[in-house]
């Protein structure tokens, strides 16, 4: 098994609950909270720890918040690597509205980092003590923090680290531009990137494969989200078809997709079988209430239903 480190960049705790209906002006009595780590690297950290790999989150940590944070993740049995900012770690709030089924999703955009601080996170990251693995740089980056900060941090750690990112947007975009192991754009990020409608699984893999062709990363894994997801390589595509399952909170789910990827290319699983995992995994998450992401059990049950075919 491989060490993976994470590196989330804009932790927050995250807050679920409940209530029959939103309304505005009136007080609305909610179901007790449930309380998690979140941010993009500590949650696939969550997952490929519950599924047991050898994985250390990396993560700034600020004020009473902070503090909860880092509790909270190494009770996840998860190994966490931090260091002080002068902020607050923000949080997050889920609202399920058990009237109709709608869930509201509140993201507060995190602590103002200062030049010193996010540099800070640059050294500390070059200088993890990991031989070789995987370097998972997994969600938004705060104010003040370049966004060319996940591509610096692949570069500092190249030839020992094989970087995957899971971002979006400006940083996505430099991170693939210096190059990477694997990125996980869903189809909205994919479209965004290539300028192409992108309307069926050919054009998909083929903007997939030219963005390969260029140098910008070895796989590409697309997340579709019901319709399931695509791994694209030079020489091999594969598509997955999700189980059918009722749905109770879409947090986490593409961290939880992102987890289990890892943790069976890791553990050295062949491609094939990396993916159904990974799907697995993100659908096993959408059955879990608020942001508790997915549960063992029900990965290793969903794995064998997942559908995954050569293109």
């Amino acid at each position: 098994m491989q060490p993976i480190v994470t590196v989330t960049m804009n932790p927050s705790i995250d807050l679920s609950t409940a209530v029959d209906k939103v309304m505005p002006i009136h007080k609305l009595r909610c179901a007790s909270a449930l309380r998690d780590p979140g941010g993009g690297g500590i949650n696939a950290a969550r997952v490929i720890a519950r599924l047991g790999g050898d994985v250390t989150a990396f993560y700034p940590v600020g004020g009473v918040t902070g503090q909860l944070l880092h509790k909270l993740v190494e009770e996840e049995g998860v190994r966490g690597l931090t260091y002080e900012v002068a902020h607050e770690t923000r949080q997050s709030f889920t609202v399920d509205e058990t009237g109709t089924g709608q869930q509201y999703r509140f993201v507060l955009p995190g602590p103002s980092f200062s030049d010193a601080e996010w540099q800070e996170a640059l050294r500390l990251v070059a200088d993890l003590p990991v031989a070789s693995g995987y370097l998972v740089l997994s969600g938004s980056l705060p104010p003040g923090v370049p966004d060319g900060f996940y591509a610096e941090a692949a570069k500092r750690t190249a030839g020992r680290l094989k970087p995957v990112v899971d971002t979006s947007g400006a940083a996505l975009r430099l991170a693939l531009t210096h190059g990477v192991f694997l990125a996980k754009p869903n189809l909205r990020e994919l479209r965004e990137l290539t300028g192409q409608a992108l309307e069926d699984d050919a054009s998909r893999v083929a903007a997939c494969r030219a963005v390969i062709a260029a140098g910008h990363a070895e796989l590409l894994a697309v997340s579709l989200g019901e319709d399931g997801a695509l791994l694209v390589g030079a020489d091999a595509a594969l598509r997955a078809v999700s189980p059918p399952v009722v749905a109770s909170s879409a947090v986490g789910a593409g961290d939880s997709f992102v987890g289990a990827l890892m943790w069976a290319l890791a553990a050295g699983k062949p491609l094939d079988e990396a993916f159904r995992w990974a799907v697995a995994a993100g659908s096993a998450a959408v059955i879990t209430p608020g942001t508790e992401l997915c549960h063992k059990g029900d990965v290793e049950r969903l794995y064998h239903q997942v559908v995954v075919q050569p293109l």
